[in-house]
Parts: structure tokens; C-alpha cells; sequence
């Protein structure tokens, strides 16, 4: 005769024993769950576009001033991230950022959000470093964290929309790539997920560990509470530079060459519509949409 039962930790299943009775030689197995060791969220220190301002005499955006944020579809993938460790139980939660700058206030709201620890790649020396030169150095970084059952990432930045870092990442460190996912799940040693396509949507299972690249449709991100807030600041950011990465600096030559970046050129044709009546001036109105083909009759 044999009774199974098991308790919960953190919402997932954390032991299961099985009591096997047999007289005397009545015994207890167990078998333990371990799940996920460590999830690793690639975050982007992004401008806020929606700060932009721009410079009318020259069309170019004035990014001095903008403010930064964490990247919108990174702040997904954290999100996404922290459903599953939610849902594990186990799994240590680190997020990794490469930038020039200083982003404390990034690292901070990733860390109230869920993260259990927070590592940046800080360097002067990745000031122009295009995407190439980005994906390397968070493999890098990534080689030193350690070992790692799953790689989340943004499928794109809404600062630069290259959508090119999580598939150099994932070259660079030999893993599967499953991009552009929309829902995602955990069972066992592998992933399933649903990609959107332009005409249809695809499931695919992939084996573990490997990287996955989400749209914003996978969640809604948290807003982090003031306990979740206050909790942050005691956990660690670990600061690393390019030196402590031993990085090959001619790996960061940009292989890009940014010609320009300017705003859409917009001008108003400035015709005002008057008449002796409301009746009037919606029909002129009407009128002129129709000839510039704005409506249709």
C-alpha cells in the first residue's frame, strides 16, 4: 500500500513523498522537485520616446535631457519572468544591463519588480556600441554570471527597433531561439510558446536551456508596491565593467554606420474654412478632405 502526498511552497509543488506500508518495513521516498536554478532578463536602459522633444530648425532629436526607462518589451520580459519564478518556487531571478550611463533607478525598479539581484555592465567604452557590439557583451557577462536555465529579452527596443540583440545573444551562446512570443510556459526541461506571425500564430517547444525574445502582448507588467519598493534596496547590483569581463575591444567596432536620425518633416497647409453658418463650414470641410483624399464619398 502506498500514500502520496506532497506540500506547496511559493505556489508551486516543492516535494513530493510517497509512504510506502509494509508491516515493519514501512519506508518514505522522496523525490524533490528542483525546477529552475536561475532565470537571466536582458534589460535595455531605454529613452523614454515619449519625453523626446525636437529641434524645428533641424529636425534632430534632442536626447540630452530625455528621460531613461527600463525598455518597454524588456519590462515584459521581467514581468514574464517573474510569473514563472512565481510559479517555480525556486528559480533566482537576475536581470543584466550593458550601458554608458549610470542606471541605478532602472536597476532599482527591476529589482521591485522581482528581481533577486540586479547585474550592469558599466563602461565609457560602450558610449557608440551598436548591436553587434551589445550582444557580445552580454554574453560575456552572461558566461561569468554562470550557469542559467532560461534567457528572457524584449523583442525589440522602442529607441532603436533593431530587433537584432536577442538573435546575436542567442548565436553567441548557442542556444535556441524562440522570438516574438506571446504566451509562454515552463514544462520540465523545456519551454512552450506561441508566436505571433504577420497571418498566424505558431506553438513551438523548445529544450532548456535556450532564449526567448517577447512582444508586449505576453502581459501587463506590475506596478510595484511600496513594500515591494522599500525590499529593492536592500538587494544587490552587482557592477562589472569591461576590464572584469576581460571583453576583446576590437569586438566592439560598430559594423553599423548611422548615417542619420531625423524627425518627419510635417507642414501645415495653414487654409482656414469660415462660413455664414455650422452647415457651411461642414460642408467646405467635408469638401476639402474629400480632395485631398483624406475621406472617401
Amino acid at each position: 500500500m502506498a500514500l502520496v502526498f506532497s506540500f506547496k511552497r511559493g505556489g508551486a509543488c516543492g516535494k513530493l513523498f510517497i509512504l510506502f506500508l509494509n508491516g515493519l518495513n514501512s519506508r518514505i521516498a522522496v523525490w524533490g522537485l528542483d525546477g529552475l536554478k536561475r532565470i537571466i532578463v536582458c534589460l535595455k536602459q531605454a529613452i523614454d520616446v515619449s519625453q523626446l522633444k525636437v529641434d524645428p530648425a533641424t529636425r534632430q532629436l534632442i536626447t540630452a535631457a530625455a528621460p531613461k526607462k527600463i525598455s518597454d518589451f524588456d519590462k515584459n520580459a521581467l514581468e514574464e519572468a517573474t510569473k514563472i519564478k512565481e510559479k517555480t518556487g525556486n528559480a533566482e531571478l537576475c536581470t543584466l544591463t550593458v550601458t554608458s550611463e549610470d542606471a541605478k533607478t532602472v536597476l532599482r525598479e527591476a529589482l521591485a519588480m522581482g528581481a533577486d539581484k540586479a547585474y550592469v555592465v558599466n563602461d565609457t567604452g560602450l558610449r557608440n556600441v551598436d548591436t553587434f557590439g551589445t550582444a557580445y557583451v552580454l554574453a560575456e557577462a552572461i558566461k561569468k554570471i554562470g550557469e542559467y536555465d532560461l534567457i528572457l529579452c524584449g523583442e525589440t527596443s522602442l529607441d532603436s527597433f533593431s530587433g537584432l540583440v536577442g538573435a546575436r545573444l542567442a548565436e553567441l551562446l548557442g542556444l535556441p531561439l524562440v522570438s516574438s512570443v506571446r504566451k509562454l510556459s515552463v514544462e520540465g526541461d523545456a519551454v512552450t510558446a506561441e508566436r505571433s506571425l504577420e497571418e498566424s500564430i505558431e506553438a513551438v517547444k523548445a529544450k532548456m536551456p535556450c532564449l526567448v525574445s517577447v512582444t508586449r502582448e505576453i502581459n501587463q507588467p506590475r506596478i510595484p508596491s511600496l513594500m515591494m519598493i522599500m525590499k529593492a534596496s536592500k538587494k544587490e547590483i552587482v557592477n562589472w565593467t569591461l576590464a572584469d569581463l576581460n571583453v576583446q575591444k576590437e569586438k566592439l567596432a560598430s559594423k553599423i554606420e548611422l548615417v542619420e536620425v531625423l524627425a518627419p518633416k510635417t507642414e501645415r497647409k495653414k487654409i482656414r474654412i469660415t462660413g455664414e453658418s455650422v452647415q457651411e463650414i461642414a460642408e467646405k470641410l467635408a469638401k476639402a478632405l474629400i480632395q485631398e483624399g483624406v475621406v472617401k464619398r
